[in-house]
């Protein structure tokens, strides 16, 4: 099952506006509010990232473009990352690739480049050819019979963090 979640942003406008305004009356101005401009994956995401003290949480927005870029779901390279490099912690040094791309032995040159590459790779030569699920993925991804349910796991974890954001976003001021 293919996840868009799109955030919806508001803009609200409340307008105190008295029926009959007298000259020596104070008149009531409208008043625009806006909401939050973030995008709460990016937000959801980062939180989950320093939760594990991850090296990774600064480039949450990274991961977000480019999954939007490619058309995969948001939470699969970083659950594929908590896997294999325990967030980034775990991977050869200035490697910048935490998601054991090649055994985990193939050098990034950064970790936007790894992300980019990864994800990219993700979308030409596993979803193209029908692998468009963490459970179709794996087989060709990984060789542990583990390895769907495990990065399953950390892409709900993601999930339930967005959730719980969703349910504290709103916060108003006039």
């Amino acid at each position: 099952m293919k996840k868009i979640i799109t955030t919806i942003l508001l803009i609200t406008l409340f307008a105190f506006v008295t029926p009959v305004a007298r000259a020596s009356e104070p008149t009531n101005k409208a008043v625009v509010m806006a909401m939050q401009n973030s995008d709460m994956r990016i937000v959801a995401l980062r939180n989950v990232l320093e939760k594990y003290d991850s090296p990774l949480a600064p480039y949450a927005e990274s991961y977000i473009k480019n999954a939007d870029k490619y058309g995969i779901e948001w939470e699969l390279l970083p659950a594929i990352a908590g896997l294999e490099s325990s967030f980034g912690k775990h991977q050869l040094p200035s490697s910048y690739n935490s998601y054991g791309w090649g055994g985990g032995r193939l050098y990034f040159d950064s970790v936007d480049d790894g992300i980019e590459t990864v994800l990219s790779a993700l979308k030409n030569k596993y979803m193209a050819r029908g692998a468009t699920t963490v459970e179709t993925i794996a087989p060709i991804y990984s060789e542990s019979a583990t390895w769907a349910p495990r990065v399953r796991h950390f892409m709900n974890e993601i999930d339930r963090e967005y959730a719980r954001l969703g349910m504290h976003t709103l916060d108003l001021t006039i």
